[in-house]
């Protein structure tokens, strides 16, 4: 079973208007580190059981899940957080999909840093947490009000989402000729299957998966063409950036040409870009679309609601490496894009400190 990694936010009971911390932990019939931070974009109810051997945790789960309809990944998701290996060994809780699932926190890992628990206590609160989109604390319940998260769920939906997310868009960053340079780089090569980063065994280890991302990518191989691009970014991109967050980039990760394809039914799914040790770097993302001849393919921030954002052609659009994203499924034709992340020397000390976590894969 993978070490339960968290947020080192104070351990206490969370009230309406606090964020939900992060955390990557054990699930049951699942992944040994799913990453909680992956389940925004919908609202959430969390609950902490402790045990679902106690009967009034055991009501409280029954009168949730007397209406598991509600849980279906795009409505609602509902997660049980579970201390008691007997639950799994009797039964007593199962994952039904989509929309229900049960995190292992045998060492109560979870369940201190959300206050349920007290370090060094057998002593344990279990609760329901109702959380927005953002994964934001909107309601507390108790177990004996379980019945509450319905109508709670109801408000919420009720509530206008954030229309915006907060990113920043830049027109003229390449232009015509370098554009077209970029695409040639890619079908001359035909791109490779681009994978995406993921923990194991305690490694930042390069995946492939199709059900979760598929996209191609070629390296930009050519000197003179990278050094175009490098100072087209520090002279007309890096300034914006600046103004817009106070931040200064002064380093640039991966140069390649990326292409979504309708045909091969191109996307990628809602992911947050610096969730591994050899990630943690990166700051901010960047899409600069080379070509506008396509549909779909665009971005969406879930956090933030439905709407979706597209570059202008030889523009960027630039967001935190936090946020969580996705690429909508392509419908026709191919987008073509250029995608660096970027940091700086603090960031820089960051990635040589964690170079050592890299599987030999994504090293390369």
């Amino acid at each position: 079973m993978a070490v339960m990694t968290v947020s080192t936010l104070p351990a206490r009971l969370l009230d309406r208007g606090d964020f939900a911390p992060f955390f990557k932990a054990p699930i049951l019939d699942g992944r040994p580190d799913w990453s909680f931070g992956a389940a925004a974009g919908v609202p959430v109810v969390l609950f902490f059981m402790g045990s679902a051997a106690i009967p009034i945790v055991a009501q409280a789960l029954a009168t949730l899940l007397a209406r598991h309809e509600r849980f279906d990944d795009i409505g609602a998701r509902l997660f049980g957080v579970t201390c008691d290996p007997a639950d799994v060994a009797d039964r007593r809780i199962a994952q039904r999909m989509p929309g229900i699932r049960h995190f292992l926190d045998y060492d109560r890992t979870i369940s201190t840093l959300y206050g349920a628990a007290l370090p060094g206590s057998d002593r344990y609160q279990p609760h329901i947490l109702v959380l927005d989109r953002t994964l934001q604390v909107f309601a507390r319940i108790s177990i004996d009000a379980a019945a509450d998260v319905f109508a709670a769920l109801d408000r919420l939906s009720g509530r206008p989402a954030q229309d915006w997310a907060p990113v920043l868009t830049v027109p003229d960053i390449l232009e015509e000729d370098v554009c077209a340079a970029l695409i040639d780089v890619y079908d001359r090569q035909g791109g490779t299957e681009s994978g995406f980063m993921r923990e194991v065994d305690g490694k930042t280890t390069l995946i492939s998966d199709p059900t979760f991302k598929r996209r191609r990518d070629a390296d930009i191989d050519d000197p003179r063409l990278r050094d175009a691009l490098a100072i087209r970014l520090r002279t007309r991109l890096a300034p914006a950036i600046q103004r817009t967050f106070q931040f200064a980039a002064t380093r640039i990760e991966r140069y390649i040409v990326a292409a979504y394809d309708a045909d091969e039914g191109g996307f990628f799914n809602a992911h947050r870009d610096n969730t591994t040790k050899g990630t943690a770097h990166r700051r901010f993302a960047v899409t600069i679309n080379l070509n506008d001849t396509y549909d779909g393919g665009d971005l969406r921030f879930p956090e933030f609601g439905e709407r979706t954002y597209r570059a202008p052609k030889g523009g960027a659009v630039v967001f935190s490496c936090s946020l969580l994203h996705e690429a909508t499924p392509m419908i026709r034709g191919r987008r073509y894009a250029t995608l660096p992340f970027l940091y700086d020397e603090a960031a820089a000390r960051v990635r040589r400190t964690n170079i050592a976590y890299l599987a030999d894969q994504a090293a390369g």
